[in-house]
């Protein structure tokens, strides 16, 4: 009556030793670390390594180790006192070429990161961190959209062969004139149909001529902005996601800011320096018979020109008139140049993108094109520079290549630069916190304290009530919490403070399953029935009620993760997978475990289970 098959046995086996396996790495603690890497694009040298020892080891510093490759040097101590104290005095030391970061390095053995066996992520309440609060400069947004518009209507206009005496922009308008009315009623008929929902079109005689007034539509005004906003938000994602910062948080805060929380980043200048750059390319013709030197002494620069400067300082005058912009870059990969065996970025565009600059180029073959960086400092500031000058000898289209960077570490960051996107608006920090790492160590003390007397409570009051039912429901008390730490880690999810009061709730909440099934068991054996009777009815009868009460929960927590913020979602997370494994180890695990000390007795008069007479 109470015998489990064979292949259940196993199957409790199996997920118990999993469970064990991928719950271990979180035995490891992280190592307080700090993480050099170059400012410029130069790699790490032997003799950069040599330097970062001679410094802790002349100021006495005790480290774990050291490691060493061309894009990073981790040096690993046993604590944060020493982390921080050697960071002052490598940061001093090394000068501005450097970047250096505090960290917190994953002390997991090889063997296990071989199984991908990871600790579980810890949050910024928990590991320390850094969180910024970035406001979205949603003017710059609409002035952006605005000079776009004004290229595009001078594109449609031109499509359609109709001449325009100037298209300007006067504030949140775009004001088009013509010499006469007949001109002004075709390119409205084109633009209305064109940019239908974006601008409202009024019309304007005047002494000079037939204008055409366009007035960005207010709706259209909102969804810019809302556009701006998210668009922001993937490329910080990307972005960060791409510079392996892990389990970032990165959330809409009102109408026109943006939360982001970096777990284990200790240095703010560096996370600004994450979130501040970016990088873009713009594609222009370029002058050749214009003089830069000229422009340069004279302080005149041609109206249809700007000037600019290529990496080695000589001035170079492009046109104004800019052919394609880095939002329309789909991808983008580092690689060699097979002609010249230099460092190369291979771009891909998307449809509209390749269109325009097939066109482009179609039409400007043997002509010398420029490609322009563009780079986004923090403060707001730009630095451009021409990076590849180059003459058209084909018509291109949705992939190409650009070549002229220094080395392969600078193609690299370009092309991860322009996978994460451009911005669609500048941002301002507004607010910035630093969590260190003593309080977050303080905190993981203190939620493992409450988890640990919870459930020593809990297994106190089982083995004094309920006898070897009770052992019985510890054991699997035990297991769901290492159940529970095990998926946390496979599924690499992050705990928070939130987090560890879900768990300490389903320790509470774990239990209950056995408790009505133990009742249940008293109940049948006070009825008079056979101690093997009752454990089968036990188990059987309290299934439909342990069932509903778990899902009306694991409701409440899938609504909890489905319309909550950050902290709330890590609530619902270990809650619902602390549901889902308790309903494993009350009922599966602990009847197996019964079945093994009563089951297989042919005579069986009373249970150890406590209160029954």
């Amino acid at each position: 009556m109470n015998r489990y098959p064979l292949w259940k046995y196993v199957m409790i086996v199996v997920v118990v030793l999993v469970g064990l396996l991928y719950a271990l790495p979180n035995l490891f603690p992280e190592d307080p670390s700090l993480q050099i890497s170059p400012a410029t694009h130069e790699p790490l040298t032997q003799a950069d390594k040599d330097r970062v020892m001679a410094v802790v080891e002349s100021k006495s510093l005790p480290y774990k180790s050291i490691s060493f490759d061309p894009e990073m040097i981790m040096v690993r101590f046993h604590d944060t006192e020493a982390q921080l104290a050697a960071f002052d005095e490598v940061r001093d030391a090394l000068g501005s070429r450097y970047v250096v970061a505090l960290n917190l390095a994953p002390a997991t053995p090889g063997w296990l990161r071989s199984l991908n066996a990871k600790p579980m992520y810890l949050g910024l309440d928990l590991r320390g961190g850094v969180h910024f609060l970035l406001e979205v400069d949603m003017k710059a947004a609409i002035d952006k959209a605005l000079e776009r518009s004004r290229t595009d209507f001078r594109n449609s206009l031109m499509e359609e062969k109709i001449r325009s005496r100037g298209i300007r922009r006067d504030g949140n308008r775009i004001t088009l004139k013509f010499k006469t009315a007949e001109e002004r009623e075709r390119a409205l008929a084109v633009l209305k149909d064109d940019f239908r929902g974006e601008f409202d079109f009024s019309e304007e005689d005047r002494d000079d001529g037939a204008y055409i007034i366009a007035s960005l539509d207010d709706n259209h005004i909102l969804a810019l902005k809302r556009f701006a906003l998210q668009q922001n938000i993937t490329a910080l994602r990307k972005r960060v996601n791409e510079l392996g910062v892990a389990e970032p948080i990165i959330q809409q805060q009102g109408l026109e800011r943006i939360v982001v929380q970096l777990p284990g980043v200790q240095d703010t200048a560096r996370a600004k320096k994450i979130l501040g750059a970016t990088a873009t390319l713009e594609f222009r013709m370029v002058d050749e018979q214009g003089d830069p030197y000229a422009a340069v002494s004279s302080g005149r620069v041609p109206p249809q020109d700007k000037l600019f400067r290529e990496r080695n300082g000589n001035p170079i005058l492009l046109k104004k008139r800019v052919i394609l912009t880095g939002e329309y870059i789909t991808g983008a990969a580092s690689g060699i140049d097979s002609q010249t065996g230099t460092p190369s970025v291979n771009i891909t565009l998307d449809g509209k993108g390749a269109r325009m600059f097939s066109k482009a180029t179609g039409e400007n073959i043997k002509k010398l094109m420029a490609v322009v960086f563009i780079e986004t400092k923090p403060d707001g500031s730009k630095v451009e520079e021409v990076i590849n000058v180059a003459r058209i000898q084909d018509q291109l289209s949705k992939r190409f290549q650009i070549t002229g960077l220094d080395n392969p570490r600078e193609a690299r960051d370009l092309a991860l630069l322009l996978r994460a996107g451009a911005l669609a608006a500048p941002m301002y920090f507004i607010e910035e916190r630093t969590v260190g790492p003593s309080l977050g160590k303080a905190n993981i003390e203190k939620g493992f304290l409450s988890v640990l007397v919870g459930f020593v409570l809990v297994m106190i009051f089982m083995v004094f009530y309920y006898r070897l039912f009770g052992v019985v429901a510890n054991i699997a008390l035990t297991l769901n919490l290492v159940l529970i730490i095990a998926i946390l880690s496979i599924m690499q999810a992050t705990l928070t403070l939130p987090g560890i009061a879900g768990i300490v709730l389903t320790v509470g909440m774990a239990v209950d399953a056995n408790v009505l099934i133990f009742e249940r068991i008293k109940e049948e054996l006070r009825l008079g029935n056979s101690p093997q009777a009752s454990i089968s009815a036990g188990y059987e009868q309290a299934f439909s009620t342990i069932m509903d009460a778990n899902i009306t929960t694991l409701i409440a927590a899938l609504v909890l993760f489905t319309f909550g913020t950050g902290p709330i979602k890590g609530f619902a997370v270990t809650l619902s997978i602390g549901i889902l494994s308790s309903m494993f180890t009350a009922i599966i695990v602990s009847r197996g475990i019964i079945n093994l000390i009563y089951g297989r007795k042919a005579r069986l008069d009373s249970l150890s289970i406590g209160g029954v007479k």
